[in-house]
């Protein structure tokens, strides 16, 4: 069996582990005063957690030079949508009871669930345009979609801060991941940038 195939098979069960231990945990009836909560914050806490770890893999592939990440990022980004989307359910189904009349209530009075939606939603976008079908027929449009992650990261960490309720530490810690992965794609966006109007200036006849 090829190395990536291992890597891909590793990388896919790790991904799982905090699902099956949220699973278990409530089997077992392990998951405190305030069960429903608990999972919806669990499964909230990875969705940002995979959406860091898809960002980061850019960075390590050029600064770290660890090139056998690339392959694995799809992976990774739909992790996220996975554990969004099950963040999704939780609430709808533990929070709210199925009651999709109080959901849309709920969206329009609590400013971090209207903050949240909108990231699920682009989550889903690039979870459906992620294969390689889709990046034909999309072409160039594909990039300038998948973009829409930074603006998913951003949501998402507004949604955490939106929420605090004493302690902001993990909302700072958060913002300052989150500011890391952006200054590092748009020090290169800018770097880029210069390089090209340094190679327009030097091919303008003098």
């Amino acid at each position: 069996m090829r190395a990536v195939t291992w890597r891909r098979l590793a990388i896919f069960t790790l991904s799982l582990v905090p699902f099956i231990w949220i699973v278990y945990l409530t089997a077992t009836q392990q998951l405190g005063a305030d069960p429903a909560k608990t999972i919806v914050l669990f499964t909230g806490e990875w969705t940002i957690y995979f959406l860091f770890i898809t960002l980061a893999v850019s960075p390590l592939v050029k600064f770290a030079k660890w090139r056998w990440l690339m392959v694995h990022r799809r992976m990774l980004g739909l992790f996220a949508l996975f554990y969004a989307l099950c963040h999704v359910a939780a609430y709808l189904t533990f929070i709210l009871g199925l009651d999709f009349a109080r959901f849309f209530s709920e969206l329009v009075k609590r400013p971090y669930i209207t903050a949240g939606m909108p990231a699920v939603l682009i989550l889903i976008a690039l979870g459906v345009t992620s294969t390689k079908g889709m990046m034909r027929r999309l072409g160039g449009n594909w990039t300038k979609l998948h973009r829409l992650v930074y603006v998913a990261l951003l949501l998402g960490w507004v949604h955490v801060l939106w929420q605090v309720r004493s302690s902001y530490f993990e909302a700072v810690l958060y913002g300052a991941i989150t500011a890391l992965l952006l200054g590092v794609r748009l020090n290169g966006y800018w770097q880029k940038r210069q390089k090209r109007r340094l190679k327009a200036a030097n091919a303008t006849p003098k």
